[in-house]
């Protein structure tokens, strides 16, 4: 027995581009929307202050995949030349339960991530939204322009802030060759990037005492969209508490961190819908064009797992990766 072996350069070099990613994970969210996934709230654990891991196993029924992602989460680790992301990701036949890849998951958070933000923006934005907001310009708002990108055909304006000008900077430098249809314009101030923008999308490092300080409720305009990547540290409760509706990837998994993580104590109790449950039409997405909705993107193993199956399937079909004894 042998399992295929998948650095970060072999899953970056299989060219999966984000439209597949968001047809995968869009179907997997789907699936859970009908109650064909088996996936338990993922535990944490802290080795050190503001650091986490987790562990987060799946099963997708109908897709057939069955897996689980160890991953980190370390704030210091940049400062440090290492990536605030790190994992491993273990696909297993469903059938026997044996081990048939195992890959980074770095890149897979990254994407899969930008795919959840994007997937709301598909179903709660406006269809008319041309101007996003981007709190935060690291990695994975990197991935979730590329996103919003595809599933906004009117996105003509990103707004962005950064803690760090420089960040910003290089992002607008590194993307706006990539996307030379949408201006990318660097604000002065967090809730700059909220003026005119239907969708914003949050995604700073998960701190207890972020900065910069988080989107107030006046900030936020009608009909809005807020996407949270980083739990609610982004927004002020009274910001969240200002929508209408509340949406996540994962109830079940929103209310197990409420309680155990120290975090989302800012989100209500009472979550209108999961994302796949509109995905599946189960309820509906965005109702009209004046409701503001916020959608609380918790990052789950479904989306991992479909993200893997289709890098793994690509490894096979290009012969890339490692095959190693088990």
């Amino acid at each position: 027995m042998e399992i295929v072996y998948l650095s970060r350069n072999d899953v970056e070099g299989l060219d999966v581009t984000m439209k597949e990613v968001l047809e995968v994970v869009d179907e997997g969210l789907r699936l859970k929307g009908l109650g064909k996934t088996q996936m338990p709230p993922k535990p944490s654990v802290y080795p050190r202050h503001n650091c986490v891991m987790h562990p987060m196993p799946a099963y997708v029924g109908e897709m057939d995949v069955a897996g689980m992602k160890w991953i980190c989460g370390y704030p210091p680790n940049p400062a440090k030349g290492l990536p605030y992301i790190s994992g491993l990701l273990i696909l297993s036949d469903p059938e026997t339960g044996i081990p048939i890849t195992v890959m980074d998951a770095t890149w897979i958070t990254a994407v899969r991530t930008g795919a959840s933000a994007g997937i709301a923006a598909k179903y709660l934005a406006r269809k008319d939204t041309s101007v996003a907001g981007l709190l935060g310009c690291g990695v994975q708002a990197r991935f979730t322009l590329a996103a919003l990108v595809e599933t906004l055909p009117r996105l003509s304006r990103v707004r962005l802030y950064d803690l760090h000008a420089a960040s910003a900077e290089r992002f607008v430098a590194e993307m706006g060759p990539k996307f030379p249809d949408v201006a990318l314009e660097i604000c002065k101030a967090p809730g700059d990037i909220a003026a005119g923008a239907g969708v914003i999308v949050t995604a700073i490092p998960i701190l207890r005492e972020p900065d910069p300080e988080p989107l107030d409720a006046e900030m936020l305009e009608e009909g809005m969209l807020g996407v949270g990547l980083d739990y609610d540290v982004a927004w002020t409760q009274a910001a969240i508490r200002s929508c209408d509706r509340f949406v996540s990837d994962d109830i079940g998994q929103l209310l197990y961190g409420k309680e155990h993580s120290g975090h989302l104590r800012k989100i209500p109790d009472v979550i209108d819908a999961e994302l796949g449950e509109i995905a599946a039409g189960v309820k509906p997405g965005r109702q009209n064009d004046t409701e503001k909705i916020f959608s609380m993107q918790m990052g789950i193993g479904i989306e991992d797992l479909v993200t893997a199956k289709l890098l793994y399937d690509r490894a096979l079909q290009a012969g890339a990766g490692a095959r190693l004894p088990l």
